[in-house]
């Protein structure tokens, strides 16, 4: 009876969400230039705060990653309770695209995973042919059972010692081997400014999991187009040097990463 209970909890509980929004194309990643909508979900295990975005609430300059909206609590007015149907109907109505990619974004979306609502938007979409990425930053060990959740793409952005964040805290090997391994589309993705240091860190972690130098990204750590065009040159030269791919920060050039609703 516990345990049922605990499954009826988790179903009832709904899903934080900052903001849907699209028609619009992914910025990043494997899947850039793809026509998307986003589902971003509010809510993270991270704050991120060596990104050094510059954000200011309740009189208070705060510094944090460029979705600091969806991570910050101090924000949690702005956040919707809702459940699968209420995002599935904001998507629909904002989109008609029958293969519109769904990119499923935070904050860090797998705090919902074991939540029945966030399962149900997988099943949907998936059922209704649409290719569905998960952004998340790889910490979240979670079980992968399904054959539906196999078809999930996640976006694996690690975060480095530039985050501000403790290692123990921001790299699970075991967390990210299975998430390459149980859906063989993924990949990492590191945003950085450049420096060697970084690549080094990159590369042990590279030497700890399961992965080829082709699904490795590097992107640059920005929050406007002005910041991007002032490293993209150096970020872009690292990745020739270690056979890396780049990831350009397109949403950024294009919108200076100016929120879409």
């Amino acid at each position: 009876m516990k345990v049922q209970n605990q499954k009826v909890l988790l179903l009832q509980n709904k899903l934080y969400v900052s903001e849907v929004f699209g028609a619009t194309i992914q910025g990043e990643g494997k899947r850039a230039g793809k026509v998307s909508l986003f589902i971003r979900l509010a809510k993270c295990n991270m704050s991120c705060s060596g990104f050094q975005v510059k954000y200011k609430v309740a009189g208070k300059t705060k510094f944090g990653c460029d979705s600091y909206y969806a991570v910050d609590t101090a924000f949690k007015s702005t956040w919707e309770s809702l459940n699968s149907d209420e995002i599935i109907n904001k998507a629909k109505k904002l989109s008609k695209l029958k293969n519109i990619d769904i990119v499923i974004s935070g904050g860090e979306p797998l705090v919902y995973w074991q939540n029945g609502y966030f399962q149900d938007i997988l099943k949907y979409f998936i059922k209704n042919k649409h290719f569905i990425t998960i952004e998340t930053n790889g910490s979240i060990d979670i079980k992968i059972n399904k054959k539906y959740q196999r078809k999930v793409m996640f976006s694996i952005g690690l975060k480095l010692q530039n985050s501000n964040e403790q290692y123990t805290k921001r790299i699970n090997i075991n967390a990210i081997n299975n998430l390459l391994k149980n859906s063989t589309q993924s990949y990492l993705k590191f945003v950085v400014s450049g420096k060697e240091s970084e690549l080094k860190e990159i590369l042990e972690i590279k030497n700890k999991v399961n992965i080829l130098d082709n699904n490795i990204y590097l992107m640059p750590l920005c929050s406007t187009a002005k910041e991007l065009r002032k490293i993209e040159k150096k970020v872009v030269q690292k990745a020739i040097k270690y056979n890396f791919n780049y990831s350009d920060r397109m949403h950024i050039r294009l919108w200076d990463n100016k929120r879409k609703v």
